[in-house]
């Protein structure tokens, strides 16, 4: 008995025979205005060359109109056929014939035509370069990128695609980390790291990126600099300032720290002087890890009501009953509070109406949480260079927007002369 089989044609991957969602939305604009882009190109690098040879196609050079001698100024080269390119934009990818040209030199010789208008070698248009990396920045991996834009561009941009874009930005980026600061009007510089994953040598390595925002006359926040140290020792830190004060950043009238020691060293060494604020959220995690979970809301709110407090005065007495407390009850409490000395309330020295962006390093804080969200999806970086660049690239591409600081309007205001007092 002769048994008859079928198989299953695979000549094409199952993933690209299936049928998905959004796959039969037909648009007779979308699929009208592709049709006519490849003759819109075309005609657009036709005229181009026709400028350039002062003629149109197939036309002569314009006879004498008198006796004149000297002939009417007119083709400077000549055509020589045509070059297939590939083309991707935000219309998709389409195959065209670029016209080719011998342009005349004055030496006697001839050199070739160049369009402006698509480079030599330019495969995509830089719409398309923008929306990819775009797209990438959204937080979308390499990887999901030709899924994510598979209408716009017919599946046809991967992971390799993307990566290439990215290459793009290192130019911006390298120009971002050379400009001057001299003209930029800093008053109050925020200092922070942040701990991200990348591969080094082959392996997922935690690194530290110390970032430094600034705050001008007017309020408005800036990012300075993000660099990938590897940690956060003094050295690290010390190159970062260094490297500000080249290239012109003036000295600060405020600093408001994460309360690192290597920090801390490197500021004294460079803007010793400079009134500086410790951040209150970070003292409050170093002093619930100095208790047991069983005194942690009690914790908190006594520091809450020292924080809050409404008047320099109100801190000081609140502080001071903390101490106290804290000395009896927990004594180690009492020794980190105390550890933190008067740059914990050096915000108290402000007008009120800055206090609530001066006595912390949230701004910084919000930034890091919207780069780690942003990442997510990627687990591990490539390099520490690249978690650099992207955590500037997405300021830069607007995908993250500061705003100014609360009480702004007081920025001009000098400081109390004297810190609080902290006698206990």
């Amino acid at each position: 008995m002769t048994s008859i089989t079928t198989k299953l044609e695979l000549s094409q991957p199952q993933t690209e025979t299936a049928v998905h969602l959004f796959d039969n939305w037909f648009d007779p604009i979308e699929a009208g205005v592709r049709a006519r882009v490849r003759d819109f190109i075309q005609a657009m690098i036709e005229g181009e060359l026709e400028t350039a040879l002062s003629r149109p196609r197939y036309g002569r050079r314009a006879k004498e109109s008198s006796g004149d001698s000297e002939a009417t100024e007119g083709a400077t080269g000549h055509r020589h056929g045509h070059r297939s390119r590939s083309l991707m934009g935000t219309f998709g990818k389409v195959e065209i014939e670029v016209p080719r040209a011998r342009l005349n030199t004055a030496d006697g010789k001839t050199t070739e035509w160049k369009s402006q208008a698509l480079r030599a070698y330019q495969r995509r248009t830089l719409a398309a370069d923008a929306l990819i990396a775009g797209t990438y920045l959204a937080g979308t991996n390499t990887r999901r990128v030709r899924r994510a834009l598979a209408a716009l561009f017919g599946g046809a941009v991967g992971k390799d695609t993307v990566s290439r874009v990215w290459r793009k930005v290192k130019s911006d980026w390298d120009a971002w980390n050379a400009r001057s600061l001299a003209q930029e009007p800093i008053v109050r510089l925020i200092l922070d790291g942040t701990v991200v994953r990348v591969r080094l040598d082959r392996k997922a390595t935690s690194i530290s990126l110390l970032v430094v925002m600034g705050v001008c006359a007017d309020g408005q926040k800036v990012l300075l600099a993000i660099k990938s140290m590897g940690g956060e020792s003094t050295e690290a830190w010390r190159a970062v300032l260094d490297d500000l004060i080249k290239r012109g950043l003036r000295r600060p009238d405020f600093l408001i720290v994460d309360g690192a020691s290597g920090l801390d060293k490197a500021i004294a060494a460079v803007w010793d002087g400079v009134p500086v604020q410790r951040c209150t959220v970070h003292k409050h995690r170093n002093l619930l890890a100095h208790a047991p979970e069983r005194l942690h809301d009690e914790i908190t709110a006594d520091y809450t009501d020292m924080i809050y407090a409404a008047t320099p005065e109100n801190i000081e007495a609140r502080r001071k009953a903390f101490i106290r407390k804290w000395r009896l009850k927990h004594r180690a409490v009492a020794d980190s509070l105390e550890e933190a000395g008067d740059r914990l309330f050096t915000f108290a020295r402000l007008p009120p109406s800055q206090w609530r962006s001066a006595r912390t390093t949230n701004a910084i804080e919000r930034l890091h949480e919207e780069f780690k969200r942003r990442i997510k999806t990627q687990t591990v970086l490539p390099s520490a260079d690249t978690a650099a660049m992207l955590f500037w690239a997405l300021l830069a591409a607007g995908q993250i927007n500061m705003r100014k600081v609360d009480g702004w309007q007081t920025l001009a205001t000098n400081l109390i002369g004297k810190p609080i007092d902290l006698a206990a």
